[in-house]
Parts: C-alpha cells; sequence; structure tokens
C-alpha cells in the first residue's frame, strides 16, 4: 500500500517540503537584512532534487541509522554571491531576496498542485472512477 502512495506521490512530496525550507531561509535572509556581518543563504534545491531523483545518498546499515540530509529531504545549504557587498559585510540583497522569495512561493504553489493533483487520481482510483 506504502508503495502505491510513494509511486502516485514521487519527488512532489519531497520537492514541496523543499520549497518550504527555501522560502524559510529566503525570509530569514528578508528579516536580516539590517544585521551587520549576515551573510545570506539559499538551498541548493536543483542539486538535492536531482540527487532525491536519482536515489543517491548514504547508505545505511541499519534502519536506525540517520541517513543523509539530502536522503531525509532537507536542503544544502549554500552562501549566496551578492551582486554588492555592504560596508558592513553583511550579502543580503534585500531586491533580489524579495523577487526570490515571490520566486520560490509560486514554485511552491505549482508543486502543490501537482501534489493535489496527484491525491485527486488516487481519490479517483480508490472510488473506481
Amino acid at each position: 500500500m506504502m508503495k502505491m502512495f510513494d509511486a502516485a506521490f514521487g519527488l512532489h512530496e519531497k520537492a514541496l517540503s523543499l520549497r518550504a525550507q527555501r522560502m524559510e531561509v529566503i525570509s530569514r535572509n528578508i528579516a536580516n537584512a539590517d544585521t551587520p556581518g549576515f551573510k545570506a543563504r539559499d538551498v541548493d534545491f536543483k542539486n538535492v532534487l536531482k540527487n532525491l531523483d536519482q536515489g543517491d545518498g548514504i547508505r545505511t546499515t541499519h534502519a536506525k541509522h540517520i541517513g543523509s540530509a539530502s536522503a531525509r529531504g532537507e536542503g544544502e545549504m549554500v552562501y549566496t554571491i551578492p551582486f554588492n557587498t555592504a560596508v558592513d559585510g553583511n550579502t543580503v540583497e534585500i531586491s533580489v531576496e524579495h523577487a526570490r522569495y515571490g520566486k520560490a512561493a509560486a514554485e511552491y504553489q505549482a508543486t502543490l498542485r501537482f501534489l493535489e493533483n496527484d491525491i485527486s487520481g488516487v481519490r479517483k482510483a480508490l472510488r473506481g472512477e
């Protein structure tokens, strides 16, 4: 039964979690735009999703061992490279972060719609439609 759900939802479930994490990281950047020395970060979404898609990750020898972050669906954090660094060492560029957040929110909504369509398909199959 669980394999059926894994096949039905595929990467969309993990992608939704990664996109939510990315929006949180971008929000943290925006909140720290005036913090001296703060270094803006982002989630390397494409790299993590590629690894999830290929099934890569650390192989564990016991069910209770902890897997890699990407195997759990957590994004790898990277520092962003600013166009201009502030005098106080802060690398947050507020207009860039706002644009990233807007794009990330749209991508989150799109992934949510894909997941909702998958759930709708499973419901129809269970009802025999």
